[in-house]
C-alpha cells in the first residue's frame, strides 16, 4: 500500500484534557533540537485517532506578527507531514503517543533547518521497535 502524505483531522491533538496531561510535569519527556522543542507522552488511554497525535505552538512572545507565526506553523507542519511515516512505522500497533512542537527561535528560519530538527526530535521521541520484523 503506498504511503499517503496527508494530515487528516485524526492526527491533530485537539482534546483539552490531552493537552493538559501532555504539559503536566509527571510522565512527560522532552527534547530540544533548535529551533524546536518537543514534549511527548505515551497515551494508552486514547483509543481513537491516529497512533501519534501532534500539536504545534508558535509563541506570540517570540514572533510578534501573525503572518510570521502562520508561516512558521506551516513549515513545522510540512516537516512533520513529510517525515512522520519514517518514524511512526516503528511503533507497536497498540502504542499511542501525544506530542507537542514548540517553536523557540525569535525570527523566521528556513524550512531546511526545521526539517532537520523535526527528524532529530522524531527519532528521539519514537523509540526503535522491539518486535520481530
Amino acid at each position: 500500500m503506498p504511503r499517503r502524505f496527508t494530515l487528516p483531522k485524526s492526527t491533530k491533538l485537539c482534546s483539552a484534557t490531552a493537552v493538559d496531561r501532555l504539559f503536566a510535569r509527571e510522565a512527560t519527556a522532552g527534547t530540544v533540537a533548535y529551533p524546536l522543542r518537543a514534549v511527548w507522552r505515551p497515551a494508552p488511554e486514547r483509543t481513537n485517532g491516529d497512533q501519534v497525535q501532534f500539536m504545534i505552538t508558535i509563541p506570540k512572545k517570540r514572533l510578534r506578527h501573525a503572518v510570521d507565526r502562520v508561516t512558521m506553523r506551516r513549515r513545522v507542519r510540512e516537516a512533520y507531514r513529510l517525515s512522520r511515516h519514517d518514524h511512526t512505522e516503528r511503533l507497536e500497533p497498540d502504542q499511542r503517543l501525544d506530542i507537542a512542537f514548540i517553536y523557540l527561535a525569535d525570527k523566521l528560519l528556513p524550512y531546511a533547518s526545521i526539517a532537520k530538527a523535526m527528524n532529530r526530535i522524531l527519532s528521539t521521541a519514537i523509540p526503535p521497535c522491539t518486535r520481530e520484523q
